[in-house]
């Protein structure tokens, strides 16, 4: 029996259109606002999932919380992301929570009610991420990771070690305090944090809370630099000698990071949430046990050259990844 959006042809199944819905919180992000300005790690992946859906000729409906624009009354796929009220707007068909924070949160009866009435399938982003899902949930379990946007995704030459800057280009709240604090102990070259409250849209709320983080961060020596475009950031990256990230439990996966390692960049981070999942410790990067162990090896990755191009290399050859049509069509199966 040929499942909707699939049809027999000869001797195998052929891939035919599907009708997916694809959700998402407010608000309205365009698969073409790529690339147009700095987007939060949740965005970037839902516009460029769209995009992905897109370019591989499905019928592709997005959706965001509270809009009145008329849906389908059926879908071949329909996706949420992160919140499972999100179903109670969107049409019959086959039903999937794209997870993207630690799942913990279901355990809420605000989310577990409309969870367990949908019973969608539950897409998490790696082992970590998937380590967090509360065991009683129902529903299939599928890990899906995810990729990074262009210009990452493209080759990049090797190159000479360069001066000892390191980058730090994550939400300022996940860790750039401690980093900055540890920095002075590290005490070689320059830290360039490409960070603030206008990478999540420039929220009152967050940038309130980034503001003393900022300030104490560039007291301890710290560059403090606007977000920029990935176009802009992957020139940053390409310049740069490493970056550093202590990592934060609240990762469960780290684009920032994937983002590094696809330039070719060696990465110094700690195991905290899913960041030691980006790195192949000792050979694309180094994963330390604590503090200490954390400044020797940024020490060691800004003055030793030969280490640096060995990961530097390592980095190249392992590449971006899978891309976000290979993404798209692992979501695909689900249907």
């Amino acid at each position: 029996m040929s499942r909707p959006g699939w049809s027999r042809s000869g001797t195998g199944l052929e891939a035919q259109p599907l009708r997916i819905v694809l959700a998402n919180e407010g608000p309205r992000i365009e698969a073409d606002a790529i690339g147009q300005r700095p987007l939060g790690g949740v965005e970037t992946a839902v516009a460029l999932l769209a995009r992905a859906f897109s370019a591989r000729g499905h019928e592709l409906h997005l959706h965001f919380e509270g809009e009145a624009a008329p849906l389908p009354d059926h879908a071949d796929l329909v996706i949420a992301t992160r919140v499972p009220r999100l179903f109670a707007e969107l049409p019959k068909g086959r039903r999937v929570l794209w997870l993207h924070n630690p799942a913990r949160y279901l355990r809420k009866p605000r989310h577990a009610w409309p969870l367990l009435r949908a019973r969608p399938a539950l897409v998490t982003l790696g082992p970590h991420h998937a380590g967090t899902l509360p065991g009683w949930l129902p529903g299939r379990r599928v890990q899906i990771p995810l990729a990074v946007a262009p210009p990452f995704d493209e080759p990049v030459a090797e190159r000479s070690p360069p001066a000892p800057v390191a980058v730090f280009t994550s939400n300022p709240t996940r860790g750039l305090d401690e980093l900055a604090a540890l920095w002075p102990r590290i005490g070689v070259g320059a830290l360039h944090a490409y960070s603030g409250a206008a990478t999540y849209g420039g929220h009152a709320r967050l940038a309130e809370r980034a503001a003393p983080i900022l300030g104490r961060a560039a007291a301890n020596g710290a560059r403090i630099l606007s977000p920029v475009p990935r176009a802009e950031l992957r020139e940053r990256l390409l310049e740069a000698r490493c970056m550093l990230y202590l990592g934060d439990e609240g990762e469960t996966f780290c684009l920032a990071l994937a983002e590094a390692q696809a330039a070719g960049l060696p990465c110094v981070v700690m195991n905290r949430g899913a960041v030691a999942e980006r790195i192949q410790d000792g050979v694309t990067g180094i994963v330390a046990r604590g503090p200490d162990a954390f400044i020797e090896a940024a020490r060691r990755v800004l003055t030793d050259d030969a280490a640096w191009l060995a990961m530097h290399r390592a980095a190249l050859a392992r590449g971006p990844g899978p891309g976000w049509g290979d993404i798209a069509a692992r979501f695909e199966a689900l249907a």
